[in-house]
């Protein structure tokens, strides 16, 4: 959508596609709840007005909020297939997700990251990809592939790539180890996100350094909080095995809300709803 275009839609001088009328907005923005409208144009929210539009739908006062997104998943452990996984959320308000194809990568080498890249377009959810940096995770694992930065890099060049997923190698990132740091190295102006489970001190100061900036591993408030202090965004995960909402949410103020996201890590099927 051309900027003319949207700037038309908004000042009524064009129709909208779609208009939402006699809805109860969830600002987050404001943190209130708003009676109005949603006026919108090629996917794109163009007014909270009732402009004039090429279809109306009234929804008699329902709440409209945005979607979840879920900060870090791995499709495969729910042992379906991208679009099925994609029916599965959507109803339930999941309309995003930042997937790591870590254990397709394990077993199909960049051939399964290529598959989940394409099965993920055009579908009614944004699936938005971190690439897996630890194919395989142990050199004592029997795997389908091994990858390197150079393996990797070509996938940068994807629209829906966004950064290095969980670099679960970290000691290999405290001692130094010449491949990790080459993965580090190629994503460095992009998210690089970290699994550090019990890093503490001076070591999880040298993970940070490296430019690791979230982790989805802490289990316990005291673990979050150190994290939080020195800067990493915390994914509170909440998954089939693992279930740390609990321990972790207390710490959550508006201060430092901001420092937070949720995620569900690995969710079999029956957990998916």
């Amino acid at each position: 959508m051309r900027l003319e275009e949207k700037i038309d839609v908004a000042m009524g001088r064009k129709k909208a596609d779609l208009l939402f009328k006699n809805v109860k907005i969830v600002n987050v923005f404001s943190g209130e709840i708003v009676e109005g409208a949603i006026a919108v144009s090629e996917e794109t929210i163009v007014a909270l007005e009732a402009i004039p539009s090429k279809r109306v739908i009234d929804l008699q006062g329902r709440y409209v909020a945005p979607g979840f997104m879920d900060a870090h998943v791995h499709i495969e452990s729910a042992m379906v297939s991208v679009q099925e996984y994609a029916k599965a959320v959507v109803p339930r308000g999941t309309t995003a997700v930042v997937i790591d194809p870590h254990e397709i990568a394990n077993v199909l080498g960049t051939e399964g990251i290529q598959y989940m890249i394409d099965s993920a377009k055009e579908l009614p959810l944004s699936v938005y990809v971190m690439l897996p940096s630890c194919v395989p995770a142990s050199p004592f694992e029997t795997s389908g592939a091994v990858l390197s930065a150079k393996d990797l890099l070509p996938f940068f060049n994807e629209a829906s790539v966004l950064g290095l997923a969980e670099m679960m190698n970290f000691p290999g990132v405290l001692m130094n180890a010449p491949d990790v740091l080459e993965k580090i190295d190629m994503a460095k102006n992009r998210p690089i996100d970290g699994h550090a489970p019990g890093l503490s001190g001076y070591a999880l100061s040298a993970y940070i350094s490296a430019g690791i900036r979230s982790d989805h591993e802490c289990t316990i408030a005291e673990e979050a909080l150190e994290k939080v202090r020195k800067g990493m965004m915390v994914f509170i995960r909440e998954g089939t095995a693992a279930k740390n909402l609990d321990a972790l949410l207390p710490l959550v103020k508006p201060e430092n809300a901001t420092r937070f996201a949720f995620c569900t890590d690995d969710r079999h099927p029956l957990d998916l709803g």
